[in-house]
């Protein structure tokens, strides 16, 4: 005689099973978070960070109290070039503000103010990009100064209104002080080796 089924309440249940491609797809969806929130990291710390131009020594190029945001990958691999506009700690001073400037003489080479024009390896700088004034001061590049291994001359664009490599209490830049290249700025674009409003 067959057993009847007793009606009533059951606690047997049946475990679910749970897929190979379930685990898979579950698997994915954290790897490609973990993926967002690493690049995000590396964006903010390296690519986004930002600082104000204070003072006048980069204008026309950059204006007084312009956002300029900083590449800080860009020497990690590679040396700043003749016309990068770079950011940099004066001395490594963590007290100072960050300055901003451009690069127009590399390691290597001899630097000289003479008649108000900037010679580099004795050659008067060409520039056809940006036309600079005439430097009333030559401050320490008025005799010529031999730049050494990771040492950068940088003057503002505003030569006759800038804090630069001429004054004694900033010289030479050395790489280790250069936070990063000036990327761009809130009213422009870096093109070539100068910005464009």
């Amino acid at each position: 005689m067959p057993r009847r089924k007793r009606k009533g309440l059951s606690f047997y249940h049946r475990r679910k099973k749970i897929s190979s491609s379930t685990v898979r797809e579950i698997f994915s969806w954290l790897f490609g978070i973990l993926v967002s929130v690493f690049i995000a990291f590396v964006l903010v710390y390296f690519v986004g960070m930002t600082t104000r131009v204070i003072g006048v020594s980069m204008e026309p190029t950059i204006d007084n109290g312009e956002k300029v945001y900083i590449n800080r990958i860009a020497y990690l691999l590679s040396s700043p070039k003749v016309g990068d506009v770079v950011v940099f700690l004066p001395n490594g001073n963590e007290n100072s503000h960050y300055y901003v400037k451009r690069v127009v003489a590399k390691p290597g080479d001899a630097v000289q103010i003479v008649g108000g024009r900037l010679y580099v390896n004795n050659v008067m700088e060409e520039n056809t990009e940006v036309i600079f004034d005439k430097m009333a001061d030559a401050g320490i590049a008025e005799t010529p100064i031999l730049l050494g291994r990771d040492e950068y001359f940088v003057l503002g664009d505003n030569r006759n209104n800038s804090e630069d490599s001429r004054a004694a209490n900033i010289g030479p830049i050395e790489k280790k002080h250069i936070l990063g290249e000036a990327w761009f700025h809130s009213n422009g674009t870096l093109e070539g080796t100068g910005f464009v409003k």
